[in-house]
């Protein structure tokens, strides 16, 4: 079944032009104009992912993006943000609200292809291979329902989080360098390693609350690593 895809895009050039190389691939759509009509079309039928503009009216891109993943049943949805802002910071402060991958205008219907496949496949291929729930000192990882709780308390995680997350606890006490994090989660030529380092500051604060953040070692001159073990 072809995946289906929610276009967000208030310029009407740019939204036809989505929508017909949407179509010539196969997918399935529905485009809306502003962030409001976005939230209501995602409440009537959820998207595999959404391509979403930054600036909107009524409700920016950032906005829709905090309270997309601030519902736990809209929390996984990948979303790829689209703006004509090419400035570092605007891209980190996209990919720090929950964008999975960041897109600059003007782009080519091959890209816009090209990173709609690597964030589907990322996500199909946790789905598949990774089904089994993980524990880690009071924090658990649940697969199937796409839920982290610590203590019984649930922790809204976005999609790439939760994948981050989940690589780490299934594999714990081990280093990886920014690089081989990219190839195991993103696996995707666009993603800069820059990317790994917002996606480290997200999940610590969305562990934080339960002490967890602190299973996530910084280890100097290589990446990451993930405690097996809670320190007291």
């Amino acid at each position: 079944m072809a995946s289906h895809i929610l276009v967000i895009e208030d310029d009407t050039a740019i939204r036809e032009m989505i929508c017909f190389t949407l179509k010539h691939e196969g997918f399935g759509y529905h485009a809306v104009a502003d962030g409001e009509q976005g939230l209501e079309q995602v409440a009537e039928q959820t998207p595999d992912l959404i391509l979403l503009d930054w600036m909107l009216p009524k409700m920016d891109g950032i906005e829709f993006l905090r309270r997309l993943r601030g519902n736990p049943q809209t929390a996984p949805i990948p979303v790829i943000m689209l703006t004509a802002r090419d400035d570092n910071d605007d891209k980190v402060k996209g990919l720090s609200v929950g964008a999975d991958d960041y897109m600059t205008k003007p782009f080519s219907p091959a890209e816009l292809v090209a990173r709609l496949h690597a964030v589907l496949r990322r996500c199909q291929v946790f789905t598949e291979e990774a089904s089994t729930q993980l524990e880690v000192s009071g924090l658990v990882l649940d697969p199937e329902s796409h839920r982290v709780t610590a203590a019984g308390q649930h922790l809204g995680l976005g999609p790439t989080e939760f994948r981050l997350l989940q690589f780490f606890m299934a594999h714990p006490e081990r280093a990886y360098s920014r690089s081989q994090l990219l190839d195991h989660l993103w696996a995707s030529v666009y993603v800069e390693e820059r990317t790994v380092d917002v996606h480290i500051r997200r999940l610590r604060k969305a562990l934080a609350p339960s002490g967890h953040d602190v299973l996530i070692d910084t280890v100097r001159g290589v990446g990451y690593r993930f405690s097996a073990v809670m320190l007291s």
